[in-house]
């Protein structure tokens, strides 16, 4: 889970989960491709709630220049603290990996 500058508003920072490096193909969800291979230099990624969410869906890869930070926990509010988990839903792994 990242922190990242939005690619629409560098002054907005964003905080979504990466769902494919460079060199994956991913299934997109409402993206205009319907597969993307994701390009050198770039990530995938993708908010908790799906549709509802402004995301590589709305805005396509990422350059990894507009990354900021790691987000590793939720302190606000507090009755939501907590350490975030780096996992990923099983129905947004990559299609395909590069080896390297």
């Amino acid at each position: 889970i990242l922190c990242l500058r939005s690619p629409r508003n560098p002054e907005q920072k964003i905080i979504k989960r990466v769902i494919a490096l460079e060199g994956d193909i991913i299934k997109t969800i409402g993206y205009k491709k319907k597969y993307v291979k994701v390009p050198h230099g770039h990530i995938w990624v993708e908010g908790d709630h799906h549709g509802h969410s402004f995301d590589s869906n709305a805005f396509g890869p990422v350059s990894l220049g507009l990354l900021h930070a790691r987000a590793t926990h939720i302190l606000w509010p507090p009755q939501r603290w907590q350490k975030l988990q780096p996992m990923l839903p099983p129905e947004r792994k990559p299609l395909h990996r590069e080896q390297e």
